[in-house]
């Protein structure tokens, strides 16, 4: 594999040490480069960034790849005017491919209530599922912040709970009644799971008593959607983190506040939310507006 030029590494060195990008972002801005370096090698009409572009249409991409590649490169190029490589930057003049605007696919909360009534709750594991599917709906977190929470994060007598998210920075989210009830329940399954050897400080543990993956508890919420008879395509770990969102708008929470919980950093980006039901939209349309009645 063909080594990134010393400026590449440079900039994917400050995206972790001054943007506090996590580990994963930098890697797909990696890939990402390599991609746009290895085309620019191969290109003989010295087409540059421009042409990089093209090639990413041609290659038929779906918009958002062609998006994410088109901004680290633009990245990329701004880190070295930035720092005094180059005076001119490429990709200026560049517009970036429009997203779809995808709305979030939400359980209804009549299927929320059967997934979380889908474990065996007579079972050790089946009580650690109840409070990872409740503890994901309750907070509303990503998987990875669910897999990384410790015990010293938790403080169950306020009903809070702190969570790392992307960049390492961190938030607190309430815990609802039925959150800390099942994660209540399952502590002491939790002192029996664990692996003496680990001695491990993360919540959620595996039944071999060491800290869970990420796949590994998306592999528990999709077991336990087809127990509730959701289809496959309908259920995953980010499927439950739209629906907690979704949930909490239509229950009448400001998008400040969905915003604060769910660690977004831009209000743009918490806004979809109040797209997703139009039943919600006429509901408040005819409460509120003086002409609507």
């Amino acid at each position: 594999m063909t080594p990134l030029p010393a400026d590449a590494e440079e900039f994917l060195g400050s995206l972790r040490s001054e943007r506090g990008l996590s580990a994963n972002t930098v890697t797909a801005y990696r890939r990402d480069l390599r991609d746009y370096f290895e085309f620019l090698d191969a290109d003989e009409t010295s087409s540059g960034a421009g042409g990089f572009v093209a090639d990413l249409s041609r290659r038929g991409l779906a918009r958002s790849t062609r998006a994410r590649k088109l901004a680290a490169v633009r990245g990329y190029h701004r880190f070295l005017v930035v720092e005094g490589h180059t005076t001119e930057d490429p990709t200026v003049l560049i517009d970036a491919p429009r997203r779809a605007r995808n709305l979030p696919k939400a359980l209804t909360i009549d299927q929320v209530e059967t997934l979380l009534d889908a474990p065996d709750h007579s079972t050790p594991l089946g009580i650690r599922d109840v409070a990872i599917l409740e503890f994901l709906y309750a907070t509303g977190a990503r998987v990875t912040e669910a897999v990384t929470v410790g015990l010293t994060d938790l403080d169950l007598e306020s009903g809070t709970v702190i969570v790392t998210g992307k960049g390492d920075r961190q938030r607190l989210i309430p815990l609802g009644r039925h959150a800390r009830g099942a994660i209540e329940r399952y502590l002491p399954i939790r002192l029996e799971l664990l692996n003496e050897r680990e001695r491990s400080d993360v919540l959620f543990l595996n039944a071999r008593g060491t800290s869970l993956t990420r796949q590994g508890m998306w592999d528990i919420v999709k077991r336990n959607g087809r127990r509730a008879g959701i289809k496959d395509g309908a259920l995953s770990p980010h499927v439950l983190r739209h629906s907690a969102a979704t949930h909490m708008v239509e229950g009448g929470a400001d998008l400040r506040t969905v915003q604060e919980m769910l660690g977004h950093a831009s209000i743009s980006t918490t806004q979809v939310y109040t797209l997703v039901s139009p039943e919600h939209l006429y509901e408040v349309y005819v409460t509120a507006h003086p002409r609507a009645r």
